[in-house]
C-alpha cells in the first residue's frame, strides 16, 4: 500500500506545479474490486435533499448493464483520490482508493490523445465523467483492459483535467520525423455523430439476404407485410470501434419503439467500425441480444449525413445470418487535417473585418450552411469578442421600429439564433442549476397532469384536481429557477442588461403612461432568458442535457403545461390566458408576479468580475484551473509548434485550428456544390471572395503537406511505416518500482496504419517513377483524380525539402523534446492526393464524359471515400 504524502503541489525549480491532486468517483468493475475492502456504509439516515438530486430511476442502471460487452466487469463507483505526477522523463497518474491504497498506476505519456475523452453521460447517467483508454499503459490491473472511468465534481474540474491529462500525452501529429520547425506536418482530429431514431420489425426473423461487399440486408416487401408486430421493451449500445461509448433509454413499442436520442462522438482514434447491438429487456433476467448492425465508417462520405433504415442482423455467419428489425439511423462522419495555427493567419485576418454575427449570416443566406455558425461562436468565445460583437449587432437590429419589435419578441434572425447559441454555450450549468432537478423528479415520479376536460374526458373535480397539481408543480419549477438567480453567467447578465436598456432606449418606456410599455424592458429580457432558453428546457430536457432521453407523451404534456405557466408568468401579464382552462392559476400569477420582476433585474445586471467569485460569470474552482494554465503556460514553451496546439484552451477547451479547418472544409465543400443558378452564391460579395480564396490558399497548402508525406512514404527502405512505439508489459510479479516504466518497456508489434498505402501500392508508384523519367520533383504532374481510391499513393515526388539521411532522421527524433513520440506515418484517411496544380484546377473543374469522375474530384481533403 502506498499513501499519499499531503495536498500540497509541489513544484520544480522553474516554479512550475509538478503535482496535481483531485478528489473523484471512481467506476471499479467487480472483478477489480476484490482485493478492495467494502465501502464504508453510513448508518445514518438518509438525506432527503440528496435523494432529490438523484432520483432512485435516474441512479446507473442495474449491475447487469456492464461496461463492456461481458455482465462480469459491471462494478460500482467508490471515492478516489488522483495524483498526477510530473517527472521530467515520463508522467505517471496514481488513483488512491480509501485514501491509502493504490489502486492502479497509469502512464500519461505513453497514451494518446484521442485515449483521454469525456465519457458520454449515458453509460452511467452520470455527468463530468473522463474515460481513460489505458490498456498496457497502467500497472496494478493485468487482467482488466477496459477504460477508467471518474467523475468529477462539477464540469470545470472535469475540463480542467481533461486538458491536463491530454498535455502529457501523445498528439495525433503526423510528419513530424522531418518537419521540425512546426514538430510535423499535421495533426488529426475524428468525430461521429449518431441519432438513433426508431426501430421497425424489431423481433421478427428474417432470412437476411447479406451483400458480401456492404454491411447491409435486402428485405422483400412481401416479408414486411407479413411481419407481425411484437411487444417488446429494446434499447442500443453504440461500440466504436469495439469500446462501448454509449447506450440509449429503454423504449416500449410493439416492435416499433422511438427513440429520437442523438449522440455525438468528438476526438476519436482513426476509423474502423461503428456497431449498434440492439437488446430486449425482460424483467427479473438479463436483456437478450436481439442483433447488431455493423458498419464501417470507412465507407461514408465526410462531413454529409446519411439516414435511412439500417438492417439488424442476428450473427450466424454468412449464410445463416437472421434478420430481426431495422432501426433508423442518422450518422455524419467528420475527419479534419489541422494545419498550424499560423497557415490560418489569412482566414483570421479575413474573419476579423467583419461581425462575426455579418458572417453567420452569409453562411446561412449565402453558402447555405447552417452549421457552421457553432464555430464562428467559439473562435469569437476563444478571442473574447463575442458578447461585444453581439451588443454592437444588436444596436442596429433594436431600432424602435416595429420590425425590431417583432425581432426581440418572436423573431427568428441572425441575432436571436446567435443568442440562443449564446445562452446554451454559457448557460448550461446555469439551465441545470434552475430547472435540472425538479425535472427530472417530474420525470422519475411519472407526474401526469391534464387540465383540459376535452383531453381528459372527466368532471369537473377531476379538472380542479388537476389545475392544483399544475399550481404544485409550477410552483416548484419557479422556486428553484427563482432560488438560483444568483448564479447567471456574467456574460449573459451583460447581453441581457444590453437588450434592456436598448428597449428604454428607443422605446421611450420611462415616460410612457401605458403600463404595458413601462414593462417592455422587462418582458425584452424575459422573451429571451425565458422564450428562447428556460423553457424549451422545460419542453424538451432530452435536448439540453437534462433528461436522458425523450419523456413518454404524459409526461410530455405536464411538461407543456407547466412550461405555459412559467411564459406566462414570464410575459408579466397574468390576465391574458388563451385557453380557457388555464384560467386557474390566474392567483399562482399574480401571487408571482413581483418575484419575476425581481429575477429579470438580478440576471440584466452585471456583477464586478471576481475570478475566485463563483456567481461573477467564471466556473468554480478557477483557482486549480488558474494553476494548471500557468503550468500548462511554462511547459509550452519547449513544445513543438503543433504540440502546444493541440493543447485545448480553458476553461471552454477550445480549439482555435480546429474550428478553423472545420469552417474551412464547409466553405470548400458549399462552394464546389453550389449551383451556377443560384443567384445567391455568385461571388458578388466581396468579403466572401476573399474569404473563399484563404479557403482554397489553405487547401493548397494542405495538399502540399500530404504530398511532401507521400513522397517519403514512398521509399519504404529509407522510413519504415510505423516508428516504434512504447508500450508497458505487466509481469506475474509486481514490480519494484511501479511508478517506473521505462525499467519495463518493449517495442509495440510494427504495422501499417489502415490508411497508410499497401505495398503493392507502393511497387506500382516505384513502377510508374521508372517509367517517367522526365519528371522533376520541384513540379509534380497532376493525375487524374478518378483513378485514385482510398489507401492508394498517386505519383507525387519527394518534396526536395526532405533531403535528410534516415540516420539524420532517427537522430533528430531521440532528440524531440519529453513527451513527444515517434508517430505513424500515413496519408491520413485522404482517399485522394494531389498537386497543388491540380487542387487549382478543381476551382473551376472542366466538363467529364465520366460521371464518378467527375464526382470524385470535389472535395479532396475531406477524405470523401466511395462505397466499394
Amino acid at each position: 500500500m502506498s499513501e499519499i504524502s499531503d495536498s500540497t503541489q509541489s513544484t520544480g525549480t522553474s516554479g512550475c506545479p509538478r503535482e496535481f491532486l483531485v478528489s473523484v468517483e471512481l467506476y471499479v468493475p467487480t472483478v477489480a474490486s476484490f482485493g478492495l475492502r467494502k465501502p464504508v456504509v453510513s448508518r445514518r439516515k438518509a438525506d432527503t435533499s440528496k435523494t432529490e438530486e438523484t432520483p432512485r430511476s435516474l441512479k446507473e442502471k442495474s449491475s447487469w448493464i456492464s461496461v463492456s460487452r461481458s455482465p462480469a466487469s459491471a462494478g460500482q463507483w467508490r471515492p478516489a483520490t488522483c495524483k498526477l505526477m510530473d517527472e521530467d522523463e515520463s508522467c505517471s497518474l496514481n488513483i488512491y482508493v480509501d485514501e491509502t491504497i493504490l489502486y492502479q498506476t497509469i502512464y500519461i505519456h505513453m497514451l494518446n490523445q484521442f485515449d483521454i475523452r469525456h465519457a458520454d453521460s449515458s453509460l452511467f447517467l452520470r455527468k463530468n465523467c473522463l474515460a481513460l483508454a489505458s490498456a498496457g499503459q497502467r500497472w496494478g490491473s493485468p487482467t482488466n483492459t477496459e477504460p477508467i472511468y471518474f467523475q468529477f465534481e462539477d464540469a470545470d474540474t472535469c475540463n480542467t483535467w481533461l486538458v491536463l491529462l491530454r498535455s502529457y500525452s501523445k498528439p495525433e501529429i503526423y510528419g513530424q520525423t522531418f518537419a521540425s520547425r512546426d514538430g510535423g506536418l499535421y495533426r488529426m482530429w475524428r468525430q461521429v455523430e449518431l441519432s438513433i431514431l426508431q426501430g421497425r420489425n424489431l423481433g421478427n426473423h428474417f432470412k437476411a439476404q447479406l451483400d458480401t461487399n456492404a454491411s447491409s440486408a435486402i428485405l422483400s416487401e412481401g416479408d414486411l407485410r407479413e411481419a407481425d408486430p411484437i411487444d417488446l421493451d429494446a434499447f442500443c449500445e453504440i461500440h466504436l470501434n469495439d469500446n462501448i461509448c454509449a447506450r440509449t433509454t429503454v423504449k416500449k413499442g410493439i416492435g416499433s419503439p422511438d427513440w429520437l436520442e442523438n449522440f455525438s462522438f468528438p476526438d476519436l482514434p482513426p476509423f474502423e467500425t461503428l456497431e449498434v447491438t440492439v437488446w430486449r429487456e425482460k424483467r427479473l433476467v438479463k436483456p437478450v441480444l436481439l442483433g447488431s448492425v455493423r458498419i464501417a465508417l470507412t465507407n461514408f462520405r465526410r462531413s454529409e449525413a446519411v439516414e435511412g433504415w439500417f438492417p439488424v442482423i442476428q450473427a450466424g455467419g454468412a449464410s445463416n445470418s437472421i434478420q430481426v428489425g431495422e432501426i433508423r439511423m442518422k450518422l455524419t462522419v467528420d475527419e479534419e487535417i489541422i494545419l498550424p495555427h499560423n497557415s490560418y493567419s489569412g482566414l483570421l485576418t479575413v474573419l476579423r473585418d467583419r461581425n462575426v454575427l455579418e458572417w453567420m449570416s452569409d453562411f446561412e443566406r449565402r453558402l447555405h450552411l447552417r452549421t457552421t455558425s457553432y464555430q464562428l461562436m467559439c473562435i469569437a468565445i476563444a478571442k473574447n469578442i463575442l458578447v461585444e460583437h453581439i451588443t454592437e449587432y444588436a444596436d442596429r437590429e433594436v431600432d424602435g421600429t416595429p420590425s425590431s419589435h417583432n425581432t426581440i419578441f418572436r423573431g427568428n434572425t441572425t441575432f436571436t439564433k446567435t443568442m440562443e447559441l449564446a445562452m446554451a454555450f454559457y448557460g448550461k450549468a446555469f439551465l441545470e442549476s434552475s430547472i435540472g432537478c425538479t425535472i427530472r423528479r417530474i420525470c422519475s415520479e411519472k407526474v401526469a397532469i391534464e387540465v383540459d376536460p376535452v383531453r381528459s374526458g372527466k368532471g369537473a373535480k377531476e379538472v380542479e384536481r388537476g389545475v392544483d397539481q399544475l399550481i404544485h408543480w409550477s410552483q416548484e419549477v419557479w422556486n428553484q429557477i427563482y432560488a438560483v438567480r444568483g448564479q447567471c453567467p456574467n456574460e449573459l447578465r451583460r447581453l441581457f442588461e444590453h437588450v434592456r436598456k436598448l428597449v428604454e432606449k428607443h422605446y421611450h418606456t420611462k415616460d410612457s403612461q401605458d403600463p404595458h410599455n413601462r414593462e417592455l424592458p422587462w418582458q425584452s429580457v424575459s422573451a429571451f432568458c425565458f422564450l428562447r432558453f428556460i423553457v424549451p428546457g422545460i419542453l424538451n430536457p432530452h435536448l439540453f442535457g437534462l433528461y436522458p432521453g425523450l419523456p413518454s407523451a404524459r409526461i410530455q404534456r405536464s411538461l407543456t403545461l407547466i412550461a405555459k405557466v412559467i411564459q406566462s408568468l414570464a410575459n408579466l401579464n397574468p390576465n391574458v390566458q388563451k385557453e380557457e382552462f388555464m384560467r386557474g392559476i390566474k392567483d399562482f400569477l399574480k401571487q408571482n408576479l413581483p418575484a419575476m420582476v425581481d429575477y429579470i433585474l438580478v440576471v440584466s445586471t452585471p456583477i464586478p468580475l471576481d475570478p475566485c467569485s463563483p456567481h461573477s460569470g467564471h466556473p468554480t474552482h478557477s483557482h486549480q484551473r488558474l494553476n494548471v494554465v500557468s503550468s500548462l503556460h511554462e511547459r509550452s514553451t519547449t513544445m513543438p509548434v503543433l504540440e502546444r496546439e493541440s493543447i485545448s484552451l480553458l476553461p471552454h477547451v477550445l480549439d482555435i485550428p480546429r474550428h478553423l479547418a472545420r469552417i474551412t472544409s464547409s466553405v470548400l465543400r458549399s462552394a464546389r456544390s453550389a449551383d451556377p443558378k443560384d443567384k445567391s452564391s455568385e461571388g458578388d460579395n466581396q468579403h466572401l471572395s476573399g474569404l473563399c480564396a484563404q479557403c482554397f490558399d489553405l487547401e493548397d497548402q494542405s495538399l502540399a503537406r500530404v504530398s511532401q508525406l507521400a513522397g517519403v512514404e514512398s521509399c519504404p527502405v529509407a522510413l519504415k511505416w510505423d516508428a516504434p512505439r512504447i508500450t508497458s508489459t505487466v509481469s506475474s510479479a509486481a514490480p519494484s518500482s511501479p511508478a517506473s516504466p521505462s525499467k519495463m518497456v518493449e517495442s509495440r508489434k510494427v504495422s501499417r496504419p489502415y490508411t497508410a498505402p499497401s505495398l503493392s501500392d507502393l511497387s506500382e508508384v516505384d513502377h510508374l517513377k521508372a517509367s517517367s523519367g522526365n519528371m522533376t520533383p520541384s513540379s509534380p504532374v497532376p493525375h487524374d483524380l478518378s483513378s485514385l481510391r482510398r489507401g492508394s499513393v498517386p505519383d507525387i515526388p519527394s518534396s526536395p525539402k526532405v533531403t535528410s539521411s534516415p540516420e539524420e532522421r532517427s537522430t533528430r527524433a531521440i532528440n524531440r523534446p519529453r513527451f513527444l513520440r515517434p508517430k505513424s506515418i500515413s496519408a491520413d484517411s485522404i482517399s485522394s492526393l494531389a498537386s497543388p496544380t491540380s487542387a487549382q484546377s478543381l476551382r473551376s473543374p472542366p466538363e467529364f464524359q465520366d460521371l464518378e469522375a467527375s464526382r470524385k474530384r470535389k472535395n479532396v481533403l475531406q477524405g470523401l471515400l466511395t462505397k466499394r
